[in-house]
């Protein structure tokens, strides 16, 4: 476990050289004396930034409002905070289009979750979490002209916002397919997809992965077979969870933009978090590393009309939904490394 323990922690350097890297090139590159100076830390900026704070809690209290709600008692409030932390710890030192999603099946198999149970609850929490983007999105575009997205007088022919056009669509187009199968193979149809994964488990090439590709659709039946059981009352629960997270993950950008560019639409600013979230992830860096601060630096510099206070925004954007979940990862990796880790785990049915 020791060994376990340096190797996850030696994978934090790189994204906080990645990040430190980007973030000296940015201030070397557009922010002098005169940024600064146009930046004022007054009454007014610090009660934004206690909001922004605010929202971070919003955000990890969303998160473990689901994980306790789907495990039906079985994680206590502590223990689905710690979950939810090293969930985002683990999505922070791997890159976006790998997905640091898929440990939480071990995270919560460590809680003393069975490890077949831990598989189900994590689909759900996919499946919740994919069909967030796909029910918000087009109301997103539906409220906000498409021009407040991708264009503006600024940026009109930029080879930047029409390149995060294309790869928004492009992505949105993969998460609408992704979110279809999963309800297919967790509600509407499991078996039929059951046999289909058999059937391509039974190729020849796929002989490598074949105990992995039956696991998969073995763990697709059982979450159908439980969620089905679930109230309405159950799903609105976790999703409204899953929507009070995500909105506030986004309102922190809002509260940044509050206390520093009060003039800027709020609607539009919250808009454009969609849009950057879609576009991450496809991103081949450890969580966003560097990526983040030039698309974030870039993309919402025509609105706050100055690259350089754009630049030292994305820097705090990313201190309070970044930074702040690779320390407090690195803080309870012990918890889950050591040898008194583990806590026993309960097989019981749950109705």
């Amino acid at each position: 476990m020791a060994s376990e323990l340096r190797k996850t922690l030696l994978r934090a350097v790189l994204p906080v050289t990645l990040g430190a890297l980007v973030a000296m090139w940015l201030f070397h590159k557009e922010v002098d004396l005169a940024t600064l100076q146009a930046i004022s830390f007054d009454t007014h900026t610090v009660a934004g930034l206690a909001l922004a704070a605010l929202f971070v809690v919003g955000r990890d209290f969303g998160l473990a409002w689901r994980f306790h709600t789907i495990a039906a008692g079985d994680l206590t409030w502590r223990r689905a905070i710690r979950t939810d932390i090293m969930c985002a710890f683990t999505s922070a030192i791997t890159p976006s289009v790998v997905g640091g999603s898929a440990l939480a099946i071990f995270y919560l198999n460590r809680e003393g979750i069975a490890l077949g149970r831990a598989t189900t609850l994590t689909l759900t929490t996919l499946f919740l979490d994919e069909l967030f983007f796909v029910v918000f999105c087009p109301i997103i575009v539906l409220l906000v002209p498409v021009s407040n997205l991708f264009y503006s007088p600024e940026t009109a022919g930029d080879m930047l916002f029409d390149g995060i056009r294309i790869v928004f669509w492009v992505v949105y187009a993969g998460i609408v397919i992704w979110t279809s199968i999963l309800f297919f193979a967790i509600i509407a149809r499991p078996e039929a997809v059951q046999r289909a994964l058999r059937g391509i488990a039974a190729m020849r090439l796929m002989k490598r992965f074949r105990s992995r590709i039956l696991g998969m659709a073995d763990n697709m039946v059982a979450t159908s077979a439980w969620v089905k059981g679930r109230s309405r009352k159950w799903w609105s629960e976790v999703f409204g969870a899953t929507v009070l997270s995500w909105f506030s993950r986004y309102f922190v950008v809002n509260a940044l933009f509050w206390a520093f560019v009060p003039g800027a639409s709020g609607l539009q600013v919250f808009a454009r978090q969609f849009v950057v979230w879609v576009v991450l992830m496809v991103s081949p860096t450890p969580g966003g590393s560097g990526i983040s601060e030039w698309l974030f630096t870039n993309y919402y510099g025509d609105i706050i009309g100055s690259i350089g206070v754009a630049a030292i925004i994305a820097l705090i954007w990313r201190a309070f939904s970044y930074y702040i979940y690779l320390i407090a990862g690195c803080a309870l990796l012990p918890a889950y490394f050591g040898e008194k880790a583990h806590i026993k785990v309960k097989n019981k049915p749950k109705p």
